[in-house]
This record gives C-alpha cells, structure tokens and sequence, in this order.
C-alpha cells in the first residue's frame, strides 16, 4: 500500500519543527525512549542515563557541545555541576529540582519538542532524585 505525499510531507514538516531535533527512538506509549524505571532501586546507569542519551542529548540541546548556560545531560557529573549546578537536582529533593519541573512541564518543557517523557519516566527519575541521585 502507498502512502499518499501529502501524508510524507506533513510528516516531514511535522519533524523539521521544533529546537531540538527528536531523534530518538520512542517507546510503545509514543513517549521518547522504551526505557522502563522501576518504583524504587533506580539506577543511573541504567536508567537515567540511557533516557537523557535518548531524549536529550542532542547537537544544540544537552550533549557534549551544549552552551556553558544549558546543563549538559552526558554524564552524572556534568548534570550535577552544568548549567551553573543551582537547582538542577537536589539530592532527596525531587520537589526542589529543577530537572523535575521541567519534565513535568513547569515552565519550559522538556524535552522541547516531540513528545514529553511518560508518567514512568517522570516518576523515575523524581525516584533516582529521591533516593539521593547517586551515580550508581
């Protein structure tokens, strides 16, 4: 079967929108990344991490080449100590992190563009923030 072109270029357009560019994959709910956190035990390693590389970590947004201003999501110790490192995430304080008001939504919404992290993920990483945000 065919897709009609008026389908492929609203798709096009549709991608071609927005700061960063969505190039990660996405998860069976649409959301931006098929990573799964547990309700407790997060890990970064295994969890956090793999999400930012997914979701954030792209030319122009929170990779390696992010402004001195942006925080840079490429490693434990560049989120905790970029972007001036106020706020960004407290340790057993989700409610105070900024991290978290962004992927809720608060403010600026993060990611920017494309689809917000799921509820799982959302809850994951307020966890990981809770439990202390070690680099584990």
């Amino acid at each position: 079967m065919k897709t009609p072109p008026r389908v492929l270029l609203a798709a096009c357009v549709l991608l071609g929108i927005g700061g960063c560019k969505d190039q990660n994959p996405t998860g069976e709910d649409g959301s931006p990344s098929n990573i799964i956190f547990p309700v407790s035990g997060v890990s970064y390693q295994y969890h956090v991490q793999p999400l930012f590389t997914q979701a954030c970590n792209f030319s122009g947004c929170h990779g390696s080449d992010a402004p001195a201003n942006l925080v840079k999501l490429t490693s434990w110790g560049e989120l905790m100590t970029s972007g001036g490192g106020t706020g960004v995430v407290i340790p057993g304080q989700p409610e105070n992190s900024t991290l978290v008001f962004r992927i809720e939504g608060r403010g600026m919404r993060m990611p920017p563009s494309g689809l917000p992290l799921n509820q799982n993920q959302v809850n994951g990483i307020r966890a990981w923030i809770a439990e202390g945000a070690k680099n584990n």
